[in-house]
């Protein structure tokens, strides 16, 4: 387990930073329940301003046959998506387009990589694509598109 550390308080509560392990200094969200579970994913800016994704592939990360699951990598690459595209965002998002390719199997033990890029951002939706790799192996190639929402106000109990 990777000991997290939270960020300033003004900044965004739900982003950590590890502080120690493989990924000290990379940041992750502990906002969503599913992540956590499954992750735990990873990124940080690059010197070029580029955003890279990481996971260390666990046993809890592969199907029947020994590789990585596909969902795992799909989970994965939503992550991606929002860390790829988190500037652009600038507020809360969904996921209302994904489409992905499987390319290559991820083993356990194997250090997952991803990068990508916003292909274009408007004022509502924002496209983006990625594509993950072990070491020079491509596994997996995406493509997505995240749109701005406004979150209402949940109701209230006995309102």
């Amino acid at each position: 387990m990777h000991e997290l550390t939270k960020t300033a308080p003004s900044q965004r509560p739900e982003l950590h930073v590890a502080t120690e392990g493989e990924f000290k200094g990379w940041q992750t969200w502990i906002r969503d329940s599913f992540e956590n579970h499954i992750g735990p994913f990873w990124h940080r800016m690059e010197a070029d301003g580029s955003v890279r994704c990481a996971f260390r592939v666990e046993k809890k990360h592969l199907n029947g046959s020994s590789n990585v699951h596909g969902g795992c990598f799909m989970a994965f690459a939503d992550y991606c998506l929002f860390a790829i595209g988190r500037n652009a965002l600038n507020s809360k998002g969904v996921t209302v387009n994904f489409a992905c390719e499987f390319l290559d199997a991820g083993h356990e033990g194997e250090l997952i990589e991803c990068t990508g890029e916003v292909t274009r951002a408007g004022g509502s939706l924002i496209f983006l694509r990625g594509e993950m790799m072990a070491g020079e192996r491509r596994l997996f190639t995406f493509s997505g598109t995240i749109k701005r929402v406004k979150r209402k106000p949940l109701p209230q109990a006995g309102a």
